[in-house]
């Protein structure tokens, strides 16, 4: 009984990281081809977006008839009156989606960047204080840069950065994976060896 449960435990594991590294490997080769093809991949987000947005407005015009109060009605129809327009506005121009997706990535930079350096102002002299401000001077400049070729820069940005996102996913599930391996091995080496060794 014991034998076959450690046996079953066993061979879960090694499916599971066979599986963890086949994924991460797959999300991997994604993340590169969203690198050699941004403005590819940054439409293909932009068409996504808009497929949300007006899925999102159809529920909240769905659950606005539902509702019992007109108070709860009236914002529920304006939000789903402005998904839908939203995401059909993205759906015939997705470089309109684009331009809105980098806008937002360079907000989101300028926001992390000033929050890094001054958590960095209020840290005084403890340790990491220079690592943070460093992390959020790049923000600010890495934002000032895209800002400065805006909007040139939508044609690309969104897409090299969801694929570098993509990359450093996979990649990490695959050193997990790898060292979820070498434990496996570790556990499993002593129960093949012979008991009279």
């Amino acid at each position: 009984m014991t034998t076959t449960t450690e046996t079953q435990r066993y061979g879960d594991f090694q499916t599971s990281w066979r599986t963890l590294a086949l994924t991460g490997g797959v999300i991997a080769l994604v993340g590169l081809l969203a690198i050699a093809f941004p403005l590819v991949s940054g439409l293909s987000l932009a068409y996504g977006l808009g497929a949300l947005l007006v899925v999102s407005g159809i529920v909240h015009g769905v659950h606005a008839f539902s509702a019992g109060s007109w108070a709860g009605s009236f914002w529920q129809i304006a939000l789903a009156v402005v998904g839908v327009i939203a995401g059909v506005l993205v759906l015939a121009n997705p470089a309109l989606g684009l331009v809105s997706l980098t806008l937002l990535f360079v907000a989101y930079l300028l926001v992390d960047g000033a929050t890094e350096l001054w958590m960095s102002l209020r840290m005084g002299s403890r340790s990491g204080r220079g690592w943070i401000a460093a992390s959020g001077a790049i923000s600010v400049l890495l934002a000032a840069f895209l800002w400065a070729g805006f909007p040139a820069d939508a044609t690309w940005v969104v897409g090299l950065f969801v694929g570098v996102s993509l990359l450093a996913t996979g990649l990490s599930m695959v050193f997990v994976a790898m060292a979820s391996r070498t434990i496996d091995e570790d556990v499993t080496s002593p129960a093949t060896e012979p008991r009279g060794a």
